[in-house]
């Protein structure tokens, strides 16, 4: 039988809604993609996908 992980953030202890985001970017050195993930805060997406 398979587990789920499942992770939540509650909105009590002060932590604001949480999104995962992918950004793919090319590396100078090799020319080959690399995948950027992070946590970022629900507001700061548009931030995040961005900066380079």
């Amino acid at each position: 039988m398979a587990k789920k992980a499942v992770a939540t953030f509650s909105a009590k202890s002060g932590a604001k809604s949480m999104v995962k985001c992918i950004r793919m970017d090319k590396s100078a050195k090799t020319g080959a993609y690399v995948f950027k993930e992070e946590l970022v805060e629900a507001d700061k997406v548009k931030e995040f996908f961005a900066k380079n």
